[in-house]
């Protein structure tokens, strides 16, 4: 009988070509290595200010710390004094006064800001002049607009005297809502030019091809503008409203300088909260739990907002 047939072994690699090999997956491993090197300053720095700021903060929200000592463990006692809480639910009020209020203010002045400007002549400056407040720090821009909403002798007070309309003066910052209305306004005034500009840059970036077309078939003013532009803005807008709401959702400096949450804490909203709690009335968990709070909003809100919008870029 013949001896049964065996599979011949695979041909060794010849020693240059293996010293190869090895040298080739030796280059690769200390190129990868490489770049986790020039990762590590970045995500240290992720690590050291933002990851154990973040899981600090949360420990703090279960704890009841008051700043002078790390206090002791209460779980969701805090949380569960939110709910309670009637400051806490007026803040949250005002902060939807903040959120809808800038959306509609910031985003859509924005918008019809960036469309006018695009076609006038003398746009370039009044773009400039827009964006101008836009530089000032949120300090600056409160100690403005509380001298225009003074009611003793503030700029908007002596100009509704002057016209004879002196029954329509109030405290402007000590009437609620009214207050928080006045200070919306005054973040709108800083906060138009940066919506303006982005707009600008997605209509200077719009692809001309569909506009053309839609023209040509007759197309033109407000059905252009709401059935081509807008949707082809989708993007720019779902950056806009983004921005925006984030801003909106922490804003402090403006709030602290006009009103500082007043009168009777008002006019607070959750950062101002957050502030009040811990760095005044020094219940440093329970203001930890204000900043728990707002930042799950803020990024629930967010990426519910940027998902569902992207997605319906993606299907047109």
């Amino acid at each position: 009988m013949s001896a049964p047939l065996t599979e011949a072994p695979p041909p060794l690699a010849a020693p240059g070509e293996r010293i190869a090999v090895g040298v080739g997956r030796g280059r690769r491993r200390r190129q990868r290595l490489a770049g986790y090197l020039y990762l590590l300053p970045m995500l240290a720095l992720v690590g050291v200010f933002l990851l154990y700021p973040a899981v600090k903060t949360i420990w703090v929200a279960l704890t009841d710390a008051t700043g002078a000592d790390a206090g002791t463990f209460v779980g969701v006692d805090n949380f569960t004094r939110l709910v309670q809480d009637p400051a806490f639910r007026v803040s949250v009020r005002n902060t939807v006064y903040w959120v809808i209020g800038a959306l509609v203010l910031q985003v859509g002045l924005g918008l019809a800001l960036a469309l006018v400007l695009s076609k006038m002549l003398a746009g370039d400056w009044l773009k400039r002049l827009f964006y101008i407040p836009a530089t000032l720090s949120g300090a600056a821009v409160g100690v403005i607009w509380f001298y225009v909403f003074n009611p003793d002798n503030g700029l908007l007070t002596s100009l509704l005297n002057a016209v004879g309309l002196d029954s329509l003066t109030t405290r402007w910052l000590a009437e609620p809502p009214i207050n928080t209305f006045a200070m919306i306004f005054a973040a709108m005034w800083q906060g138009l030019g940066p919506a303006m500009i982005l707009f600008l840059v997605g209509l200077q970036n719009l692809p001309r091809e569909p506009i053309e077309a839609a023209r040509v078939d007759g197309a033109e003013g407000l059905r252009l503008f709401w059935h081509i532009t807008l949707p082809l803005l989708r993007p720019m807008t779902a950056v806009v409203v983004a921005i925006t709401m984030i801003n909106n959702f922490k804003v402090f400096d403006l709030i602290w300088v006009m009103t500082q949450g007043g009168p009777y804490r008002s006019s607070e909203t959750l950062a101002v909260t957050m502030y009040r709690e811990s760095f005044v009335s020094f219940s440093v968990g329970y203001g930890a739990s204000v900043a728990v709070v707002l930042t799950l909003v803020v990024t629930v809100l967010s990426i519910f907002y940027l998902r569902s919008m992207f997605r319906r870029v993606e299907v047109n």
